[in-house]
């Protein structure tokens, strides 16, 4: 089954989580389902000391599931192993009409890059990185070859991953 990914980049502090949430809202809202997937570039944990299933984790599982009648997470220990491709994180996902990838600047998916004037560093990345496909700025562009939105107009963001996707 062809997956439709399509990404959201740009320097910290651009807006790519909020505009990646806002997006998610706008296709759930057109009816289609959405998985996500966020790259961190530190390290990060989804349960804290205390809890149960840390516990498991600081005891030696390499795995732990935890399980509730609204949701479940799974958690893998790398344990020095390296760090999965998006390719083999996207095979772990469940089907769904389209895959919004947060960071992951240098993987080859179509992706959009986010400006805003007060991100910790302003230069452009579309020349730099691959596959940028077109830009959503809290400021005009001008001179740029590549289609170019508001970042508010999250409606017309939509519109174009999904024509660019094959979503329809």
């Amino acid at each position: 089954m062809q997956r439709r990914i399509f990404g959201i980049t740009g320097w910290k502090n651009s807006g790519k989580t909020t505009l990646t949430e806002r997006l998610v809202a706008e296709f759930r809202r057109r009816g289609k389902t959405v998985a996500t997937v966020k790259h961190a570039h530190h390290d990060f944990d989804i349960d804290h000391e205390g809890t149960d299933s840390y516990r498991h984790r600081a005891a030696g599982a390499a795995e732990v599931a935890i399980v509730s009648g609204r949701r479940w997470a799974l958690m893998h220990e790398l344990d020095g192993a390296a760090e999965p491709t998006l390719d083999e994180v996207i095979a772990r996902l469940a089907p769904c009409d389209i895959i919004l990838v947060e960071g992951y600047k240098r993987n080859d998916h179509r992706k959009i890059e986010v400006r805003r004037l007060e991100a910790r560093e302003t230069r452009p990345l579309a020349s730099t990185i691959p596959n940028v496909v077109a830009i959503a700025a809290d400021h005009p562009i001008v001179g740029g070859h590549l289609p170019s939105f508001s970042l508010d107009d999250v409606a017309s963001i939509a519109d174009f991953i999904a024509a660019s996707t094959g979503l329809g």
